[in-house]
């Protein structure tokens, strides 16, 4: 008899916590949705999907070139941002880091008036766009390891601009970093869509501007996009060179 207690007790705790839980949750993604319709949906659509009021925008480069931004579609769950490897979802920090300081030379803003909980609300809620998530789960973090101490040294500079020479980086990017190369005009996204290659030498990287951001770039790579990862072919030395001779285009070493 008492061990039917037992048991009964802790189905009934087991029940209660699964109710409590699914309610927090429920109001969590409630809260969520608020905070997408109001601040996210205008771009990305009511449905996530990137059909929104301001579905894309015209942006021009230094030699005239016109073409079109357009908002992220959450429902195919690709993410271009993320510190996981390639075809991995991206963390949760990674989702809440883009909405809270947004995307440099984009049109998505940082969001810096949001509480925590709203960033972590509106994640969750995009999470709920793509059956992605509930498939596979996000991915893990890389790690990055502690950065060499010669990164940014003219040897470092010299070995690096070798590297983006050998993976033909400058075939996109062109030979100084001006995303001028031979088929520069030729690139389109995972949606078919005709997009440009990154000019390192005009600002910020869209992820950031660390030793730390660029080097994820080239490790990740850049999912829907045609940027790809260096995670498999290059080891860790050859993307630390590429650090360097990539700051040396940027201007922020000699």
């Amino acid at each position: 008899m008492m061990r039917k207690n037992l048991v009964l007790v802790a189905t009934m705790c087991t029940l209660l916590f699964a109710f409590v839980v699914g309610e927090v949750y429920g109001a969590d993604l409630a809260l969520g949705k608020r905070v997408f319709q109001s601040r996210c949906a205008f771009c990305h659509g009511q449905k996530g999907d990137g059909n929104g009021y301001a579905d894309f925008v015209y942006k021009t480069n230094e030699k005239g070139k016109i073409w079109k931004l357009y908002p992220r579609d959450f429902t195919q769950g690709v993410f271009r941002f993320r510190s996981t490897s390639t075809g991995s979802l991206p963390t949760d920090e990674d989702l809440i880091r883009l909405v809270k300081v947004g995307i440099p030379r984009s049109s998505m803003p940082p969001t810096r008036d949001l509480s925590d909980a709203e960033r972590k609300a509106v994640v969750d809620y995009i999470k709920t766009l793509s059956k992605r998530w509930k498939d596979e789960g996000q991915g893990t973090a890389i790690e990055i390891g502690k950065k060499p101490e010669w990164v940014g040294s003219p040897e470092s500079v010299e070995k690096g601009a070798q590297v983006w020479k050998d993976m033909k980086c400058w075939e996109c990017h062109g030979e100084k970093g001006r995303g001028d190369g031979t088929k520069s005009d030729e690139l389109k996204d995972d949606q078919k869509k005709a997009i440009l290659p990154f000019d390192f030498t005009i600002g910020a990287l869209k992820r950031g501007t660390t030793d730390e951001d660029i080097y994820l770039a080239y490790t990740t790579g850049l999912d829907g996009s045609g940027m790809p990862s260096y995670e498999d072919s290059l080891d860790n030395e050859k993307r630390w060179h590429l650090v360097s001779y990539t700051k040396k285009l940027m201007g922020k070493i000699k």
